[in-house]
């Protein structure tokens, strides 16, 4: 039986590249967005495509009931969960200075890209242990999508920085309280990637980039970030929990 991967923000951007190669890895997917099933379905096509079963699944990461229905949605469907990618985010709706940024962004930001991952992560979790229970070849693994924003400071985008440090704390919490059952939790660090949610900067890091901001003059992309998460899924490390995987280019090197 195919194991199943759960891809948050699967529809677009860096969760679409890693939903293709999981699929082409052989994985089961499901898909979890916000946008209405009709908007995705060319999406989900084109994953089937690749050779397993896709289904979707609507939802906001931010609220609780939607997390529940989504994981009822997989469990009826699949039966089963094998690996969980947190990957779903939203950037500040405002880039704001720290001295101007609002309450409200804040939340908005917090809730999204920390809080309801990392409460996705604890009923998955436990849904791993009660599985590696009833089934001798249990194999899973969870994966979190953070950001090289975890340590590098912007000051205009605070609270995106403070929610991908707090997904670096929560990928150590949940490895620590994990290792007794063998299910190893990853972190995985982009960088620049080419998405929707660079889309207004594209100029600004063209620049930056010919000017050396990376050791390797490119832009990221969705599928570099599909291949280290597939590996990942894969099992190809497995002596490697709680750590971190740098796909930033050479961005965060030091250098004199």
């Amino acid at each position: 039986m195919k194991k199943v991967a759960l891809v948050t923000g699967g529809s677009r951007g860096i969760g679409l590249g890693i939903a293709g190669h999981l699929a082409k890895a052989g994985f089961d997917l499901a898909i979890n967005g916000v946008r209405p099933e009709e908007a995705v379905a060319g999406v989900i096509r084109q994953l089937k495509e690749l050779g397993g079963d896709v289904i979707y699944c609507r939802g906001d990461i931010a609220s609780a009931e939607d997390r529940i229905n989504m994981l009822a949605a997989v469990s009826d469907h699949y039966g089963r969960l094998d690996v969980l990618v947190n990957n779903a985010g939203v950037a500040p709706k405002e880039r704001r200075d720290i001295l101007e940024a609002t309450e409200e962004s804040f939340g908005y930001v917090l809730t999204t890209n920390l809080q309801g991952p990392y409460f996705l992560t604890q009923k998955v979790a436990n849904w791993m242990i009660d599985q590696q229970r009833k089934r001798d070849d249990f194999s899973g693994c969870i994966v979190n999508i953070s950001s090289i924003s975890a340590t590098v400071a912007s000051v205009n985008r605070g609270e995106y920085c403070v929610a991908k440090a707090g997904v670096s704390m929560a990928t150590q919490l949940f490895a620590a309280r994990l290792g007794e059952f063998n299910i190893p939790v990853y972190e995985v660090r982009p960088g620049i990637i080419k998405t929707d949610m660079t889309a207004g900067v594209t100029e600004k890091y063209d620049r930056l980039i010919e000017s050396g901001l990376t050791v390797q003059k490119r832009w990221g992309f969705p599928d570099d970030i599909g291949k280290a998460v597939a590996a990942l899924a894969q099992g190809y490390f497995p002596y490697s929990t709680g750590q971190v995987f740098m796909i930033d280019g050479g961005l965060t090197l030091p250098r004199l």
